[in-house]
């Protein structure tokens, strides 16, 4: 009887762990969630938006609806004319208010039109999908 007791204590301890870690974080296959801020991956929400050699990836992270950065995943971009895409091109969401960002028109760098606007449509894909999904 002590054993039935002392394993039925056990199990309800650790549920009541795995609610308090499942409430302080939240995750699914694109977007996760820490310390209040929400990374969304466009990895396969994008998988189908084409940059010149193939898909670009990214990392979107937003706090209080406001896109904190979007970061470049690995892609097969030329790394020459991507590099100028990061640099000249990620920074301009920095701040801005989710609403704005899903209809935002943001030029394409120069030279690299086919990286540009595949960053510039997994953008709008991941922000649609963090308004549609968080929590």
């Amino acid at each position: 009887m002590k054993k039935w007791l002392w394993t039925s204590l056990c199990v309800v301890v650790l549920a009541a762990a795995v609610a308090v870690v499942l409430g302080c974080t939240t995750s699914d296959e694109h977007m996760t969630k820490k310390d209040g801020v929400y990374i969304v991956n466009t990895t396969k929400l994008g998988a189908d938006v084409q940059g010149y050699n193939g898909p670009t990836p990214l990392n979107i992270y937003i706090k209080d609806n406001k896109i904190q950065k979007v970061e470049a995943l690995p892609n097969e971009e030329t790394p020459g004319f991507f590099q100028r895409v990061q640099n000249e091109l990620l920074g301009k969401w920095n701040g801005m208010d989710v609403k704005k960002a899903a209809t935002a028109e943001i030029d394409a760098v120069t030279g690299a039109t086919y990286s540009s606007n595949a960053v510039k449509e997994n953008v709008k894909i991941g922000v649609k999908y963090y308004q549609k999904h968080k929590k």
